[in-house]
């Protein structure tokens, strides 16, 4: 199923309601590209974006075997693509049992690091009950997302790639995600207020899609109340990365992108014909099937400088390639919102050059940026490590709470940091409640939580 193709106008003005799909109970879930649910309606193109074009109840589940006892409904919504173009897009809004219906509470998009153009990715898919998406990382990341449910928080958890996987594509990650928020709030059966406080958080390839929905907030959406967003490590330049984990322990991340990529610039794809040998170009088509976690294990060490015609350097400094490169990176515009940069120096997959220039980038702009530079941990670790200050610092911008003065720390690392292990026993609860299936209600906060 081409699900590009379902995105050609009709000429038809979409004005019909919304279809919704009750709870079917102990279902497995189709993949994206062969379920109907992810096909817009006819004309659909003609909605405003944010509008929701259909919807489902459906059940979750850690790793996709221990259910969740949590009601989640997904949207499909009409949305923007990099060039402009209407596009259909899924996200799955999770909000707490114990929450008042119209409630003004916060409401968070939670940005998953998909990094990976398979559909299994998708969190729409891999969250859910039965879902075979061994290696995705949304299944993991499960678990920080209902850290923010244990907040009291709503929680949106967008497709950002959008429907055919196109990561590292500049713009349209945001788009998605903020229309993401908008069709959240258009549903009237999720009772969330358009007053209530508004954030933000990814990490990685999630922290890219955040970034994105930042720089493109006050011109692509300015009438949603976004209070604060945390990018961690959000990989700011694309191009620098590529060169760096090409041949490494990661090579398959940028082989991901590389893969991606060729379906929106014709460009690359062109480069990627004349110069790229018989077993390259099957690399890049075997591995658009695979989770990120198989593609990782499958090109450790692999040097795409073995796989063209000629020397890799070359083919990178072309204009097609330079002009990919050129525009993914982060930086074209500053937020209009506070944000928390989160980055480790010794980051083996984002480097912490990139983001220092970034946060430069961004606060010579006129952006409020608080950036914790932290000098212990690595990539991996420092997600979980810093999940507990992200969650205190977007519960301080949810409650209207000043910005510290202090807005970089640089040289007291989350592992050493007392309050990084309270706020760790606190997400340790919440994951051995999810672990088992047992419900995760609103924990309430100690003094030393706040």
């Amino acid at each position: 199923m081409d699900l590009g193709s379902a995105a050609v106008s009709t000429g038809a003005e979409w004005i019909g309601r919304p279809t919704h799909e009750e709870l079917r109970r102990k279902t497995r879930p189709l993949r994206p590209e062969a379920d109907q649910f992810y096909l817009p309606p006819a004309g659909f193109e003609h909605a405003k974006a944010g509008t929701v074009l259909r919807s489902r109840d459906v059940e979750l589940a850690f790793l996709g075997l221990i259910p969740q006892k949590l009601a989640a409904t997904q949207l499909l919504y009409r949305s923007t693509d990099l060039n402009g173009l209407p596009q259909a897009v899924a996200t799955t809004v999770v909000v707490p049992a114990d929450r008042p219906a119209g409630s003004k509470g916060p409401i968070l998009s939670y940005q998953c690091a998909i990094d990976a153009v398979a559909g299994s990715c998708f969190p729409s898919y891999a969250l859910r009950r039965g879902a075979k998406a061994t290696g995705a990382l949304a299944q993991v990341e499960f678990l920080l997302v209902s850290a923010a449910l244990a907040e009291g928080w709503a929680v949106s958890i967008p497709d950002h790639e959008g429907p055919l996987g196109i990561w590292g594509a500049p713009y349209e990650p945001g788009y998605h995600v903020l229309d993401g928020l908008r069709a959240a709030l258009n549903t009237e059966a999720l009772n969330l207020s358009p007053e209530a406080p508004m954030g933000l958080w990814g990490y990685s390839g999630g922290g890219l899609a955040t970034a994105w929905a930042t720089e493109v907030h006050a011109t692509y959406a300015p009438e949603l109340n976004l209070v604060g967003a945390v990018l961690g490590s959000p990989v700011g330049d694309l191009g620098h990365t590529f060169r760096r984990l090409n041949g490494s322990f990661f090579s398959g991340l940028p082989a991901l992108v590389v893969a991606a990529l060729s379906h929106v610039y014709p460009g690359l794809d062109r480069v990627i014909n004349e110069h790229v040998t018989v077993e390259g170009k099957a690399m890049l088509t075997d591995i658009q099937q695979m989770t990120t976690a198989e593609a990782v294990v499958k090109l450790i060490r692999k040097d795409m400088g073995n796989m063209v015609d000629e020397p890799l350097e070359n083919i990178l400094r072309t204009p097609e390639v330079q002009h990919v490169f050129d525009s993914i990176k982060l930086g074209t515009a500053a937020p209009s919102i506070p944000v928390l940069v989160v980055q480790a120096v010794h980051d083996r997959i984002v480097s912490v050059d990139d983001i220092d220039e970034l946060t430069h980038t961004y606060a010579r702009g006129g952006a409020s940026v608080t950036y914790h530079r932290d000098m212990l941990s690595e990539h991996m670790l420092l997600h979980p490590m810093s999940a507990p200050m992200t969650l205190r610092w977007l519960r301080d911008r949810f409650a209207g709470q000043p910005l510290s003065s202090h807005r970089a720390r640089t040289k007291w690392p989350t592992l050493l940091n007392p309050s990084t292990y309270r706020g760790m026993i606190r997400l340790g609860i919440i994951s051995a409640k999810v672990m088992t299936g047992r419900r995760v209600d609103r924990l309430p906060l100690s003094e030393l939580d706040q």
